[in-house]
């Protein structure tokens, strides 16, 4: 099942993607639930949806909405340097992390499907980063690595935009360079587990038509069930937590000379038997006055 957050006319929902149509999810199942992390926090509704997307039609064509996150305000844990050959990219002879690399996004830090991404006026080094997204369903505590996908509601793509030279203004922090307002981007939809199945998924970012990044999560140094095992080590993980997994190899940053976002172009992020989130780069307001 896909399930999106919608907006149509001055209204907000939550639905289920049906071909090219959306059955509007709040309105069938007649409740006060506004979006996506709100209903999987509730197994009887979930499963009430899933009769309904099985056997029902759209009540909208998706032309018809506007697509919203399908994330809004939750925790954003993003992992770094995932892949064997984004290690090597940096090019300082460190051997491969024992541990994974983390740092926090928050939710204003994303645009939905189809809204531009912002290159912000205090840059011009925004680059992209595509990822496979996790969205917990069941929470946990000190989960095992053999049972942490049973703790997955569903997936989904992301941008994991940085502004590079915002990302060593102190000696060991990240934060603010992952953080620009609407520099990153997720979506379109969260696809429950079951419809992904377990076999690798394959992530592709392509600027402007062309392929950037094109990798497999069978290939992580760290995957996905021990990062979820390893976050709630730390931290209790919660329904509607949200993972960003990680990028390939090739952002711009990493190219030769490198090649950054420039107002204009087209980012699309592609994860197999998920879809495709697109968004269009566009100058901070303030940069054009």
């Amino acid at each position: 099942m896909k399930l999106l957050n919608f907006a149509v006319g001055n209204r907000t929902s939550f639905g289920a993607v049906i071909g090219d149509s959306i059955m509007d999810l709040k309105a069938r199942l007649n409740t006060d639930i506004t979006d996506v992390l709100s209903l999987l926090r509730y197994d009887d509704l979930v499963e009430e949806a899933q009769t309904l997307a099985r056997r029902g039609a759209g009540d909208y064509r998706i032309t018809e909405i506007k697509v919203l996150k399908p994330a809004g305000r939750t925790r954003y844990f993003c992992i770094g340097v995932n892949y064997p050959e984004r290690n090597e990219e940096y090019k300082d002879g460190s051997e491969r992390p024992k541990f994974p690399s983390l740092f926090i996004r928050t939710h204003a830090s994303f645009s939905a499907h189809d809204e531009p991404i912002v290159r912000p006026l205090e840059s011009d080094q925004l680059d992209y980063e595509g990822e496979i997204v996790l969205v917990i369903g069941r929470g946990g505590r000190r989960i095992p690595e053999s049972g942490a996908l049973e703790h997955v509601f569903g997936y989904s793509c992301a941008n994991e935009g940085s502004v590079r030279d915002w990302l060593r203004h102190s000696k060991f922090n990240v934060t603010q360079g992952k953080n620009f307002d609407r520099s990153g981007s997720l979506g379109p939809w969260i696809v429950t587990a079951d419809e992904v199945g377990s076999e690798p998924l394959r992530v592709i970012t392509r600027v402007n038509g062309e392929v950037r990044q094109n990798d497999t999560s069978d290939r992580m140094m760290f995957p996905i069930p021990y990062l979820i095992s390893y976050l709630s080590k730390f931290t209790t993980l919660e329904p509607g937590d949200v993972i960003l997994s990680g990028t390939p190899s090739g952002s711009g940053a990493r190219l030769d000379p490198p090649r950054y976002l420039q107002p204009g172009d087209v980012v699309e992020v592609e994860v197999s038997r998920v879809g495709t989130l697109r968004n269009t780069v566009i100058a901070d307001a303030a940069e054009e006055n």
